[in-house]
């Protein structure tokens, strides 16, 4: 069990029904998501072609404070707001998507843009399944 997993079973009060199980595989993926994208940008400052991947650091910029501003909303449960969930992991979905596809494009050429693409495509689908549990 992940240490979010265990702090949700931990919550005081009830969840207002939401699935437990994709609730912390979404906060999980979301953080994890950040962290990778940030060093992808970080890795892209490094190369010697930087100024080709600078749509591709903004993006992984953009995507990366989303997705930690995502995990952190879902991270809080007082006085849940069902609506501004719902749009927030809809927003995490979109950066996500452009993010992988972004990242996608330079895989060939740069491991970390791999690595960025797979993890954005991983949150992408856990906001995607975190969505659909909630109706």
């Amino acid at each position: 069990m992940s240490q979010t997993a265990a702090m949700l079973d931990s919550y005081p009060a009830d969840l207002g029904g939401i699935d437990r199980g994709a609730l912390a595989a979404c906060i999980d993926a979301c953080f994890e998501c950040a962290q990778v994208c940030t060093a992808c940008a970080d890795a892209c400052l490094s190369e010697e072609m930087v100024a080709e991947l600078t749509k591709c650091i903004r993006t992984d910029l953009d995507c990366a404070d989303i997705c930690a501003t995502t995990g952190s909303v879902l991270s809080r449960h007082t006085s849940y707001d069902a609506n501004l969930t719902k749009a927030v992991l809809q927003t995490c979905q979109t950066a996500c998507a452009s993010c992988a596809a972004e990242c996608e494009s330079h895989a060939g050429m740069h491991e970390h843009c791999r690595i960025c693409a797979d993890s954005c495509s991983r949150c992408e689908q856990a906001c995607a399944d975190l969505l659909a549990s909630l109706g």
